[in-house]
């Protein structure tokens, strides 16, 4: 890719997040971006970063959802687990500057009605009463027994010991 733009290296995280075990949905796809804390930003720009990285071989359309490449997957098992985001975007943009695409591929075209309705029904998912799996989970109630006393060498006490 000749210019590799911060919204392609974010779509293929967001990929890479939702399609672990089969081909991604839309929609997942953006609840993928909300779980990274990034803002999309336009909706006519992640349209033209569906497209370019389609064009360019890194994502491809499959069983209805959408998935990364061979060599897409080999980019990302490049990028550092730990850091912060700007980082594994950093990671990201430095293999897609030196990609070449071996042959034009098809581009994957997302109407603005396709966008604009899997937006929806990710807001819709957000706002409903449905179980958030990724809420920490309560602590179990304390017990009123009280636990034992650290070990301590011999001659060392607490004041109230003596």
């Amino acid at each position: 890719m000749q210019h590799a733009r911060d919204i392609d290296a974010l779509l293929l995280l967001a990929t890479t997040l939702a399609s672990k075990r089969r081909p991604a949905e839309l929609v997942e796809i953006i609840a993928a971006f909300d779980f990274m804390q990034s803002e999309i930003g336009s909706e006519l720009r992640l349209r033209e970063a569906f497209e370019r990285l389609s064009e360019n071989g890194l994502i491809r359309e499959l069983d209805g959802g959408y998935t990364l490449s061979p060599e897409a997957q080999k980019f990302m098992a490049a990028v550092p687990k730990k850091g912060d985001l700007a980082a594994k975007i950093f990671s990201i943009k430095d293999d897609l500057s030196t990609h070449t695409a071996e042959a034009p591929q098809p581009a994957i075209v997302i109407g603005e009605a396709q966008l604009a309705e899997a937006m929806a029904a990710h807001k819709d998912a957000g706002s409903g009463a449905g179980k958030n799996l990724l809420m920490p989970k309560p602590k179990p109630a304390a017990d009123d027994k009280r636990r034992p006393a650290p070990w301590r060498p011999f001659g060392m006490r607490n004041k109230r010991e003596r």
